[in-house]
């Protein structure tokens, strides 16, 4: 009887025990992922196609993450249910997030990208000044020319201007400054197709690349929205009764850097593709990067009688259908008493 009560405390005693590890265990477990990290500066991890927590985990200490034995990395992770979730790229882990953190970002994707916006109605020139900016990307850029670059893009003897889609883009940090031009081109082909197959019947316009171009110029004209469609009604009407479009934004491209913000009577009077004071029909390219709202405005002009419009000073204009009434707008608005 006695030996049967020994045999019985001892197993209450190993029970009491086991719960008592495992409480502990729990709470350990629990501490450990939620305790922040450390670290001296940003941990760069990468993790490539294929990697599991097997081989990410000597990656974070590499990295300078060293808190943390790899069974409790590895367990936390069975109880973030995360196995076999690791998305590849490269992770950004900043002093004072936790290891549960560090496998939340894994599991969902949360990588370290660059972010860059082009903002409509850019130059290519405006645009490659601005990527030479973003310091985190491999400069793979420096030293080519626009050709060069356009070769790079697989696009060889396209004109750049007007061949990237404002919009916001992100790239991983370890990409390239082209990767952003690879993706804004390809938007491009995208959005000017759909504008392209999209468009009015009987427009003047013969390829898409005439429509990139009249979209490129309806985008330095106006900034308000409500006037691209107009703006572009003017333009179509003109280049249908073979009138020269006469447009500011053209004459100051074919200027370039040496655009000091004034345009003379000899910058109006010179012969150069993009003048179209004295030149008929579009210009030989684009003048800047066109949105998505003028390629629609282009493909879709209002219609009306206008042949004429000038700027109000506000950023809106008065729109004409004489040139009567045309001078009188001028003398109105732009005139000097």
């Amino acid at each position: 009887m006695a030996k049967k009560n020994r045999w019985r405390k001892y197993f209450f005693l190993t029970g009491m025990l086991t719960v008592a590890l495992s409480v502990f265990g729990v709470l350990r477990l629990r501490d450990f992922g939620q305790t922040p990290l450390p670290l001296p500066a940003t941990a760069m991890v990468t993790v490539a196609k294929g990697d599991g927590l097997n081989r990410v985990l000597p990656k974070l200490r590499a990295s300078g993450i060293s808190q943390g034995w790899d069974w409790q990395w590895k367990v936390l992770a069975l109880k973030m249910d995360m196995a076999g979730r690791i998305h590849v790229g490269d992770y950004e882990f900043k002093n004072g997030i936790t290891p549960a953190g560090v496998l939340a970002m894994l599991a969902s994707g949360d990588t370290a990208r660059v972010k860059y916006t082009l903002v409509e109605g850019r130059s290519f020139r405006q645009m490659r000044a601005e990527l030479a900016a973003l310091s985190e990307l491999e400069d793979d850029l420096a030293g080519k020319s626009d050709a060069d670059i356009m070769t790079l893009l697989e696009r060889k003897g396209m004109h750049p201007e007007g061949r990237f889609l404002p919009d916001t883009y992100f790239v991983p940090k370890s990409g390239k400054r082209s990767d952003l031009l690879r993706q804004a081109a390809e938007a491009m082909d995208v959005a000017l197709a759909a504008s392209w197959n999209g468009r009015d019947s009987g427009l003047p316009m013969k390829t898409p690349d005439e429509l990139l171009t009249l979209a490129s110029i309806v985008e330095k004209e106006t900034g308000k929205a409500e006037e691209r469609p107009r703006i572009s009604g003017v333009f179509v009407r003109r280049l249908q009764k073979g009138m020269r479009l006469e447009t500011d934004p053209t004459v100051i491209y074919g200027i370039g850097e040496g655009y000091d913000g004034n345009i003379r009577k000899k910058d109006l009077q010179t012969v150069t593709p993009y003048n179209t004071y004295r030149m008929h029909g579009l210009p030989p390219t684009p003048i800047a990067m066109p949105g998505r709202a003028a390629l629609e405005a282009a493909a879709h002009p209002a219609p009306g009688e206008s042949l004429f419009f000038v700027a109000t000073g506000d950023g809106g204009h008065v729109f004409s259908a004489t040139y009567e009434q045309h001078r009188k707008a001028v003398k109105t608005y732009q005139l000097k008493p």
